[in-house]
């Protein structure tokens, strides 16, 4: 699900919170070291996502923030923010020439460049994350 929060509005705010649950607190994201990713460009996205980025040859950023049952990628589109919610049971990270995310039949493309470099660690987090919060649930084998 993709909301616009260039404004905002209190219903969004529910809806992220019910989804992918709330914010970490200010001692949490220090003891994680960090809950948001740097800005990274945006190399590729799927037909379904071209009306959150921009249509002319602008480079598109994006940037992910870890909440306790999923993430968000917020997605800067001249003055318009879009925040696509995902929760983990959802999320599929691909590891490419840089590094896609899919969900609900979407995706994006994250450039291979030195930010995306920098953001390593990030994603080493946020796989840790997904994992520690899909081994709370008992998967039966067929």
């Amino acid at each position: 699900m993709v909301l616009d929060i260039t404004y905002k509005n209190k219903e969004h705010e529910k809806l992220i919170n019910d989804l992918v649950g709330k914010p970490f607190s200010f001692l949490q994201s220090i003891k994680m070291k960090g809950i948001g990713s740097k800005r990274m460009i945006i190399d590729d996205v799927s037909p379904n996502m071209k009306m959150y980025t921009n249509s002319i040859s602008d480079i598109n950023y994006a940037n992910i923030e870890l909440r306790p049952a999923g993430i968000l990628i917020r997605i800067n589109k001249g003055l318009s923010n879009f925040t696509w919610i995902i929760p983990y049971y959802q999320l599929v990270i691909y590891k490419t020439n840089g590094s896609s995310i899919h969900a609900q039949g979407r995706f994006i493309r994250f450039r291979k460049n030195n930010t995306f470099k920098e953001n390593k660690s990030f994603f080493n987090k946020l796989l840790d994350k997904k994992i520690a919060h899909e081994s709370q649930y008992q998967f039966q084998g067929l």
